[in-house]
């Protein structure tokens, strides 16, 4: 059996690249990466889906991302914003999105997300958002050392070029508008400063 690829490089998003691929549901045809940056998640995605798209606002990202796909049959990339892109109204079996929800009208994405999954697919959302309460400042302060040691280690980067932006909705306000626009949707709180949500939309009723 070959072994995986390294990785190019790593970071607090890459850390929930796994979490993201366990979600994949068997015999995925179509899979969305919404947010796709340079496109290392949507090549990870490339060999647990017939077909990926990966979506991106910034051409600089979109570019690199379609350099690296060579050699991945079946992973394409489409630059554009997410919530007006002519995104395929078939829809798709997979969607995911990495810490890019926050650059967007949260509620839009994830309705958008919603309407764009088939019933019976899976939506994988990690985020960033803003400590509020002080349980999450606790947790973020108890964290801190964690943090900066696991980043040290494991020699944390971001690819160049990348967009950033800060988070304007809590961790609180998060969780309440997923559950309002995903009903069962299960949220969780991770320790390098990231949420995540999943979601398994229901069968249509005959």
């Amino acid at each position: 059996m070959r072994e995986p690829a390294p990785e190019p490089y790593w970071n607090t998003n890459v850390a929930r690249h796994a979490g993201i691929l366990r979600a994949v549901p068997r015999g995925c045809g179509e899979a969305l990466d919404v947010g796709c940056g340079d496109g290392l998640l949507g090549r990870k995605l490339a060999g647990r889906a017939r077909r990926v798209t990966g979506i991106d606002l910034s051409p600089h990202m979109i570019a690199r991302a379609r350099r690296d796909a060579e050699g991945h049959p079946g992973l394409a990339f489409v630059e554009g914003d997410f919530l007006t892109a002519d995104l395929p109204v078939s829809g798709y079996d997979f969607i995911c999105s990495v810490t890019t929800v926050h650059h967007m009208d949260f509620g839009a994405a994830l309705t958008r997300m919603r309407e764009l999954l088939r019933p019976g697919g899976t939506l994988a959302v990690v985020g960033l958002a803003r400590d509020a309460s002080v349980t999450e400042w606790t947790a973020r302060i108890g964290a801190a050392p964690i943090v900066r040691i696991t980043k040290l280690l494991r020699g944390a980067r971001d690819p160049e070029g990348m967009p950033v932006a800060e988070p304007e909705m809590s961790y609180g306000q998060v969780r309440a508008e997923a559950r309002r626009l995903l009903p069962g949707v299960r949220y969780r709180r991770h320790l390098l400063r990231r949420y995540s949500l999943v979601w398994e939309k229901p069968l249509t009723r005959a």
